[in-house]
C-alpha cells in the first residue's frame, strides 16, 4: 500500500511538473493566435502566405520558428493562419515548425537525450516539412480544402473580418485588446481539456508502468541486440513510436523525459525520434483538428504526418549509422526528472504569463459580448456525448492529481 500511495505521489508530481514547463508556451502561443486572429487581415495574410511558393514556405517555417509554440498553441495557431487565407501547405509548415523548430525544445532535447536528437529534432522538421509539401502537391486534396474553409467560415466567421480599419488603431485602442482577450480565453476554453488529460496520462504511465513494457513493445530494445538492431526492429520501433505517443501524449516539450526513458531502455534513434515527432498524431490533437476542418480534413492530415515521420525517423537513423554518429544509450538516463520547480528561466516565464493571462481575462470578462458567448456554445448539441465523456475523464483527472498531492502527508 505505501508503494502504491509512493507512485501515485510521484505520477502527480510528474504531472504537475509538465504543466509547470510548458504553461508559459501555451500561453504565449495563444496570445499570438489571438493577435494574428484580430490583427492581421485575409488580404494581408494572402499577399504574405497565400501561396505555395518557396517564399510562403520559408516565411511560415520562419514564423513557426519564431513562435516557440507547444502542440496545442501551433494547432490554433495554424488554424488562424489557414482561416485568414494562407495555403495549406504554408500552414502545414508553420505547424511543424512551431513544433519541431523552436529553441527552447532544442535545449531540452539536448539535456534529456543527447545533441544527435537534437540534430535529428532540427534536421528531422525541415525533412518533415519537405515530405509534407510533396505529399500535398501530389495528393492535390483540393476539395478537402475547400470544405475547411466553409466550414471556418460558418464557424469562426461571424465576426467580420474588418479590413477598413488598420491593425495599428486595433493595437492600440481598448477595444482592439478586449477582442484580443475574447479570442484568447476562447482558445484555452477549447483545448484546456484535452492538456489536463494528456497531461495525467503521461504521469501515471512514467510513475506505474515498468521497464519490462518498454521493451516488450518495442522489439529488439533490450538484451545484446539493443545496441546493433536490424533493420526489421529498427522499422518495428519507429512504427510504434507513434501508437506509444498516442497513450503518452503530454505535448512537444513535456514529452522528451519519457523520449529519454525509451532511449535508456535500448529504443533506437528512430523510434525515439518517431516518439517525439508524434506530438501531431495523437487523439487530442485529431479531435482538435476535426473541430477545426472535419474529419475527413484532420484524417488526411493524420496521414501524411504519420507517413512523414516514419520516413523521416528511418533517414535520420540511418543517414547518421552511415556516418557513425549514432548515440549510445547513458547510465541512468532512463530516469525522469521531477525538479522542474526550480528558480530558473521556467519560473520567472510562468509568472510574466500568469500576469499577462490574468489581465487578459479580466479584459475578456469586462468586454464579453453576446457573440462571443454564441460561439463558446455553439457545437454543444453536436458534440454532447463526448462533451460528458470529456468531462467525467476531466473530473478523474483532477481528483486523481489532487489526490497524488495529499497522499504526501501519509508519507
Amino acid at each position: 500500500m505505501e508503494q502504491f500511495i509512493q507512485q501515485w505521489h510521484n505520477a502527480a508530481l510528474t504531472s504537475l511538473s509538465f504543466f509547470w514547463m510548458a504553461f508559459w508556451a501555451f500561453a504565449l502561443g495563444y496570445l499570438i493566435s489571438s493577435l494574428i486572429q484580430v490583427l492581421v487581415t485575409r488580404q494581408r495574410m494572402r499577399n504574405m502566405m497565400g501561396d505555395t511558393g518557396t517564399k510562403s514556405v520559408g516565411l511560415a517555417t520562419f514564423f513557426g520558428f519564431i513562435s516557440s509554440s507547444c502542440s496545442f498553441a501551433a494547432l490554433s495557431t495554424t488554424r488562424a493562419l489557414f482561416q485568414k487565407g494562407a495555403g495549406l501547405i504554408p500552414s502545414v509548415a508553420f505547424l511543424l515548425a512551431s513544433t519541431n523548430l523552436v529553441i527552447e525544445l532544442g535545449i531540452v532535447i539536448a539535456l534529456f537525450l543527447s545533441w544527435q536528437f537534437v540534430v535529428g529534432e532540427y534536421l528531422g522538421g525541415i525533412l518533415l516539412i519537405f515530405f509534407c509539401w510533396i505529399f500535398i502537391r501530389l495528393t492535390r486534396p483540393n476539395k478537402l480544402i475547400k470544405h475547411a474553409r466553409d466550414r471556418l467560415d460558418k464557424t469562426h466567421d461571424e465576426e467580420t473580418d474588418n479590413t477598413t480599419t488598420d491593425w495599428k488603431e486595433k493595437a492600440t485602442s481598448l477595444e482592439g485588446w478586449q477582442e484580443i482577450a475574447q479570442k484568447f480565453v476562447m482558445e484555452w476554453q477549447m483545448v484546456w481539456k484535452d492538456v489536463l488529460i494528456g497531461f495525467t496520462v503521461a504521469g501515471v504511465i512514467s510513475a506505474f508502468v515498468p521497464d519490462q513494457f518498454f521493451e516488450w513493445l518495442f522489439i529488439g530494445s533490450g538484451g545484446d541486440n539493443a545496441a546493433n538492431p536490424g533493420f526489421w526492429s529498427v522499422l518495428s520501433q519507429t512504427l510504434i513510436g507513434p501508437v506509444a505517443a498516442f497513450f503518452t501524449f503530454i505535448g512537444s516539450m513535456g514529452n522528451i523525459p519519457l523520449a529519454a526513458l525509451l532511449f535508456g531502455h535500448g529504443v533506437s534513434l528512430a523510434g525515439v525520434m518517431a516518439f517525439i515527432f508524434s506530438d501531431l498524431v495523437v487523439l487530442p490533437v485529431l479531435r482538435i483538428n476535426a473541430q477545426y476542418y472535419g474529419w475527413k480534413m484532420a484524417l488526411y492530415i493524420l496521414l501524411m504526418l504519420l507517413l512523414g515521420l516514419v520516413v523521416v525517423s528511418l533517414s535520420l537513423h540511418y543517414g547518421l549509422l552511415a556516418l557513425d554518429m549514432l548515440p549510445e544509450a547513458l547510465p541512468g538516463s532512463t530516469d525522469v526528472s521531477q525538479d522542474s520547480f526550480q528558480i530558473n528561466y521556467t519560473l520567472f516565464l510562468n509568472l510574466l504569463f500568469m500576469l499577462v493571462c490574468a489581465v487578459l481575462v479580466w479584459m475578456h470578462r469586462k468586454g464579453r459580448s453576446e457573440a462571443s458567448l454564441k460561439h463558446s456554445h455553439q457545437d454543444k448539441d453536436s458534440v454532447s456525448l463526448t462533451t460528458r465523456l470529456l468531462n467525467t475523464f476531466v473530473t478523474i483527472a483532477l481528483v486523481w492529481l489532487l489526490g497524488g498531492m495529499l497522499v504526501a502527508l501519509l508519507l
